[in-house]
């Protein structure tokens, strides 16, 4: 039996959401009634024009004409522009998935906490960092009680930041940060965005380091590797390439994540974690109203 599939509209037409529109596209249980920005003749609305989906270039306003045929909207322009979304979003009656470090809604990693996150009326994706970090620093934090210092450092190709992207740093290491405490409970948390211009294009890579004081390393290691097991069930192209250990007092881990190239190059694997997050999401939204 096929399922009824449920509405979406996404709003922000740049690279972030073209990706997240060849997504939505492939998804079963999602539908993109409309994909609005403010130029016509962007890349991404040409893409859309010939994917047959509606396009405006009339932004928020036109989501808000077809308040009554949607159910939930992605928001992917930056957190200045979320920040004014929020409240009409909210008013206007449709679910607000936040894919910039606005920090309005409920902070949601799909892999930690989805199932508490499908009634809120507005959640965030946190950031590309904090989707590849934050499950591996809770299960770390988990099994290491104690736990006094958590750092992360992403290291993402140049080219895969985009304008939003490098006006919004400052909230993307603020909301990463949020996020890693609130995840941990670690009352000490450092983010790191490193723009790495090298060619051929880097992958995106994710260091997590925490100090503890006695770290239990085959706890450590069983847990870490069952949440990234949950991890690449939405995000295919997540991998563990240092399994935790102990170095200099501090236990270390790192991932890298490679793109699915819907849209975007596979090294851009940043922006298609968070567009990964904010499918499993929306997913979970359509499967749960299900009749």
């Amino acid at each position: 039996m096929s399922l009824k599939k449920l509405n979406v509209a996404i709003l922000g037409t740049g690279n972030i959401g073209t990706d997240l529109l060849l997504k939505v596209v492939r998804s079963e249980v999602l539908s993109c009634r409309l994909f609005a920005g403010r130029n016509l003749a962007s890349p991404g609305m040409t893409k859309g024009s010939l994917l047959n989906v509606p396009v405006s270039a009339r932004g928020l306003q036109s989501v808000l004409d077809l308040k009554d045929e949607l159910a939930l909207v992605f928001d992917a322009t930056s957190a200045e522009d979320h920040a004014r979304h929020a409240p009409l979003l909210r008013q206007a009656g449709l679910v607000a998935v936040d894919l910039t470090p606005a920090n309005v809604g409920r902070l949601c990693v799909p892999a930690v906490n989805l199932a508490a996150c499908l009634d809120e009326p507005n959640v965030n994706m946190v950031t590309c960092g904090g989707q590849a970090a934050i499950p591996l620093a809770q299960v770390i934090a988990e099994a290491n009680p104690g736990i006094s210092y958590i750092e992360t450092i992403s290291s993402i190709a140049s080219r895969s930041a985009g304008p939003a992207t490098r006006i919004n740093l400052d909230e993307y290491l603020q909301t990463t940060e949020r996020g890693l405490q609130l995840f941990t409970g670690c009352p000490r948390t450092k983010a790191i965005l490193n723009l790495n211009p090298a060619q051929p294009c880097v992958h995106m890579q994710t260091t997590i380091m925490a100090k503890i004081a006695a770290p239990d390393l085959p706890r450590t290691r069983e847990r870490v590797a069952a949440i990234v097991a949950v991890i690449r069930q939405y995000v295919p192209g997540y991998q563990l390439i240092l399994e935790p250990m102990v170095e200099h007092g501090r236990l270390i881990s790192m991932v890298r994540v490679d793109g699915l190239g819907d849209y975007l190059p596979r090294y851009a694997g940043n922006l298609d974690i968070i567009n990964c997050a904010a499918i499993a999401f929306a997913e979970a939204v359509a499967r749960r109203r299900q009749p």
